[in-house]
């Protein structure tokens, strides 16, 4: 190679860890990058992405780019979006891609013709529409000109304490095909490892009322939620979190959480069968009949832990409430109510974070309780500690950290691509 730069396209760019974890394996080999296109269409992303690069200019559409307006490329990075590839025909490749995000990567280097490539996406696009989709995608890389790998890695064995589960696909165009087989081991992480001790727990009545039910060591690791049970589960009436609860009536929601998704009361409702269903009274007396029951009802409801309401049915729209039938109690479930959905435990490594719950996720510090900061969100996925979210809320800094890649399995599918590549070698 005559030079030790490599010119690089990011698209899809969100926050740039693709191209972090790339310049990251770049630099091992001495090497340099050069980016010189990307494209991103999220006003957040971009305001973060041009916080942290030095870049001025961000293209959005890309579905509107003219590839020769796009300069000579050495790599593509992408973390496209997951498409369906509903008109997909026989030859499952290049025309048959067309009209999905996907196309637009698969058109910049079909007309770039770049050494390599690297995509990130999420493990269900393997399976996505039965599997035609990732097919389209790998028929039409290959049938491009590419030597093809890849691997779903889960970023809990790349030294982060998050489980993260993502496909990556890499490809080269005069090289071996990518060996993503084999990737050198590293210490196990977990949360305590990257927590911020000096940010105070929050005294707030959700989290007195479950602490003073319960220690913080047997709060770690559980969801609180009242859509199911189980060992792993607390439930709001366990700790009173919206009134008092008699032992009784937590014997009687017990039930009810079993019995409502028992299939034998749709007959008896002359409905389809919906996993939740209402319970009548008369129902309800069938496996707990105590003469105080419609007042105990009654309570659970006035203070939110039942919901009195209509079965539903299913319609065209999907299921609606069908007024022709009695009304019944239910369960209020709806986890994202509570302030935390989950406890997370240190000693573990967290589950996948994604950008609907990160927000209502627990972090036990200092005998209480908090959520995660941007900055562990950001340790979480291996991003560098001089990288900067200040110029977004903290809401939209946590919608981009659910969207964002693991910097450190990039980083390592990236030695393995140039390895292949061996396009650095003089």
């Amino acid at each position: 190679m005559k030079s030790k730069t490599l010119k690089i396209a990011d698209l899809f760019a969100g926050m740039g860890g693709i191209r972090i974890g790339f310049e990251e394996a770049l630099k091992k080999k001495n090497l340099k990058a050069e980016t010189v296109f990307v494209s991103e269409i999220k006003k957040s992303a971009i305001s973060v992405y041009k916080d942290n690069f030095d870049t001025k200019q961000i293209t959005g559409d890309i579905t509107k780019v003219n590839t020769e307006d796009i300069p000579d490329l050495d790599y593509v990075l992408a973390g496209f979006p997951c498409q369906a590839f509903s008109n997909a025909g026989k030859r499952l490749g290049f025309e048959d891609a067309r009209g999905t995000l996907f196309f637009d990567v698969a058109r910049i280097i079909k007309d770039k013709q770049p050494k390599g490539f690297l995509l990130e996406n999420v493990e269900g696009l393997t399976t996505h529409d039965h599997g035609k989709t990732f097919k389209v995608i790998i028929n039409t890389l290959r049938e491009l000109g590419y030597q093809v790998s890849y691997r779903v890695l889960d970023s809990a064995n790349f030294g982060l304490a998050q489980s993260r589960k993502r496909i990556y696909i890499a490809g080269t165009k005069n090289g071996r095909k990518p060996d993503l087989s084999k990737f050198k081991q590293f210490e196990p992480a977990v949360l305590g490892d990257i927590i911020d001790t000096s940010v105070k727990p929050v005294q707030d009545s959700f989290s007195q009322k479950l602490l003073g039910h319960y220690s913080l060591s047997e709060v770690e690791g559980k969801q609180i939620k009242d859509k199911r049970g189980g060992k792993n589960n607390i439930h709001s009436w366990d700790f009173n979190l919206k009134g008092k609860v008699s032992k009784e009536q937590k014997e009687l929601l017990g039930l009810m959480l079993k019995q409502r998704r028992n299939k034998k009361w749709a007959p008896i409702w002359g409905i389809d069968w919906m996993d939740g269903m209402p319970l009548t009274i008369s129902m309800i007396k069938t496996f707990y009949d105590r003469p105080n029951l419609q007042e105990m009802l009654s309570d659970l409801v006035s203070k939110g832990y039942l919901v009195y309401e209509n079965p539903k049915k299913k319609t065209s729209h999907g299921r609606e409430y069908d007024t022709t039938k009695p009304k019944g109690y239910n369960i209020v479930t709806g986890k994202l109510s509570f302030k935390y959905s989950k406890i997370l435990s240190t000693k573990d490594t967290t589950p996948t974070l994604v950008a609907t719950d990160v927000s209502h996720l627990g972090i036990p510090v200092n005998g209480g309780l908090r959520k995660l900061t941007p900055r562990e969100g950001l340790r979480l996925f291996g991003y560098p500690e001089n990288y900067s979210l200040d110029s977004v809320t903290t809401p939209k800094a946590f919608d981009l950290l659910g969207n964002t890649v693991a910097v450190n399995v990039i980083e390592q599918v990236s030695e393995k691509l140039l390895e292949a590549n061996e396009v650095y070698k003089d």
